[in-house]
């Protein structure tokens, strides 16, 4: 009887691993089918940053960059943050720049959020907000939080809404210190 309950038990997290990995493949199923194909060229944008500073995405050209779309006010995107966060102190500051847009409609809100949170990398507002955003649009975001891995020349790398495959794709690529 202990064998049978064993086995069974053994098979029902077998069955929950199974079922992580397909939930994580069909997010990117259902929510990233729209992003940007790998070998597609990054395209170019400049927002501010939360001192008002304007930032050009081609100032980050010779790194690979961890391009994420958020906001503060998502629970996806918040429960996302501590992966992010450990990403960045793992990785190599001289290889890869961690970079994210923001679609909270005040700015305020979002210092708050970002010092609040510690929130790493270089942080920048679209005011737009997500519904009417140019930038948005241009990546083929529909869904947050999205994040991309573009490769040091500029180039779609990996497009996901899956926080735990940009830190694979890091692993991978040999950008983890």
């Amino acid at each position: 009887m202990k064998k049978i309950l064993t086995l069974a038990a053994s098979s029902l997290v077998t069955l929950g691993l199974c079922a992580c990995v397909l939930q994580e493949d069909d997010l990117d199923a259902k929510y990233a089918a729209t992003l940007l194909s790998p070998g597609s060229e990054a395209p170019e944008f400049v927002l501010e940053d939360l001192s008002g500073k304007p930032v050009s995405f081609s100032g980050f050209r010779g790194r690979t960059v961890v391009l994420v779309f958020w906001a503060s006010w998502c629970p996806d995107c918040r429960a996302e943050a501590p992966e992010l966060k450990e990403m960045y102190a793992n990785a190599d500051p001289a290889k890869v720049a961690f970079v994210s847009v923001s679609f909270d409609r005040n700015i305020e809100t979002l210092r708050q959020f970002a010092s609040e949170n510690s929130l790493p990398g270089v942080q920048l507002f679209d005011p737009a907000g997500k519904k009417d955003s140019e930038l948005c649009s241009a990546y083929g975001v529909k869904w947050i939080p999205s994040l991309y891995v573009i490769d040091a020349e500029g180039r779609v790398a990996l497009g996901t809404v899956v926080a735990s495959k940009v830190a694979e794709k890091l692993k991978a690529s040999g950008l983890y210190k």
